[in-house]
């Protein structure tokens, strides 16, 4: 505390416990204490955690065969597959359907829709969901806050197709987005946002936001609730003010959970959707709304070319784990939470 120009001014000096330092170092205490505190597996141990051991065995015997059995499909990227010769006697063509892939401007195209909508959509809904769970933390009244919640969420379990049909009143010519434009001066007359390429990526952004917001910040509330309260009141005598407290205490709180879902969410960028494309999509913005999903139902399937839909399928499950691996070692080659 000092005067200056006659005036009091107090500094917010954030406590020896807040620190990142400190905090870092205590995870890393932690860590090495849940090393040294490992039970032995030993013959009793099993028997005492034999109901475990037998529902793990049996979810593994259930990934084996939905999972990873199915991987020898991957085999007809390699062939001039034919569904009346079947995998085992289809002529082998090596990467020839690969070749095929990269040489279409058509796919080409599909990636970069694909890889734009994932980034959009993941950068979207991530930082939304963090958002809207501190804010929603900030509600003292109870009652508001799980009402707040509730009605957030809701829109999670609508089918995509009750979604578009919503988007497509509301964004229509005569949609209730052109009329409060027009009303306000904005625009001189209503603009057909389903026939400007420009406008099919923010709507489809704004749809997952809408939808998944609610539903995303529930994990980031069950982490903000499992902070020690002592923290803040620690903070508070420290006279730290509510940004304050979000910034040094709710923040790095949550940060190791943060990390975590970022890493696993990293994997899905190529997953950027199918349904809300394929439903919003027409031939004005067909250059701009395919992904590789529907690619794959186009090229694939409906035309009986399953080769070249497994070998789209591959090079999308391929980025996805290099991408997974990447983001997990810088994650810890920076010190942070990772998933292996």
């Amino acid at each position: 505390m000092k005067f200056e120009n006659g005036q009091m001014q107090v500094k917010f000096h954030l406590p020896v416990f807040l620190r990142s330092e400190d905090m870092s170092l205590t995870r890393t205490k932690s860590k090495q204490k849940r090393k040294q505190t490992r039970t032995p597996i030993t013959w009793k141990e099993i028997k005492r955690q034999k109901v475990l051991l037998f529902w793990a065995g049996v979810m593994m015997i259930y990934g084996v065969i939905f999972y990873y059995l199915p991987l020898a499909g991957w085999a007809m990227a390699f062939q001039n597959y034919k569904p009346q010769l079947g995998i085992l006697h289809s002529e082998f063509v090596g990467l020839q359907k690969f070749r095929m892939l990269f040489s279409d401007v058509t796919f080409l195209r599909v990636i970069r829709n694909t890889l734009a909508m994932g980034v959009i959509n993941l950068v979207a809904t991530f930082v939304t969901a963090i958002v809207f769970a501190i804010l929603l933390n900030e509600i003292r009244s109870k009652g508001g806050k799980k009402t707040v919640q509730t009605i957030s969420y809701l829109p999670h379990f609508l089918s995509w197709i009750i979604v578009t049909g919503i988007l497509h009143d509301m964004l229509s010519g005569t949609g209730i987005v052109n009329e409060v434009l027009v009303n306000l001066h904005v625009i001189s007359q209503p603009i057909n946002f389903f026939a400007h390429p420009g406008y099919f990526w923010p709507i489809v952004a704004f749809a997952n936001v809408w939808k998944e917001t609610g539903w995303n910040a529930i994990i980031y509330l069950a982490a903000i609730t499992s902070i020690d309260p002592s923290l803040y009141e620690a903070a508070a005598i420290d006279g730290a003010g509510r940004w304050n407290k979000i910034k040094y205490v709710t923040l790095p709180g949550i940060k190791p959970t943060i990390v975590i879902l970022l890493l696993m969410n990293v994997g899905n960028v190529l997953n950027a959707g199918f349904e809300i494309q394929y439903l919003l999509g027409n031939g004005l913005v067909q250059k701009f709304s395919q992904t590789i999903d529907i690619y794959v139902l186009k090229w694939g399937i409906s035309q009986g070319d399953y080769a070249i839909g497994t070998a789209a399928g591959i090079f999308k499950s391929l980025v996805s784990i290099i991408l997974i691996v990447l983001a997990n070692q810088i994650a810890k080659h920076n010190g942070e939470e990772q998933l292996f």
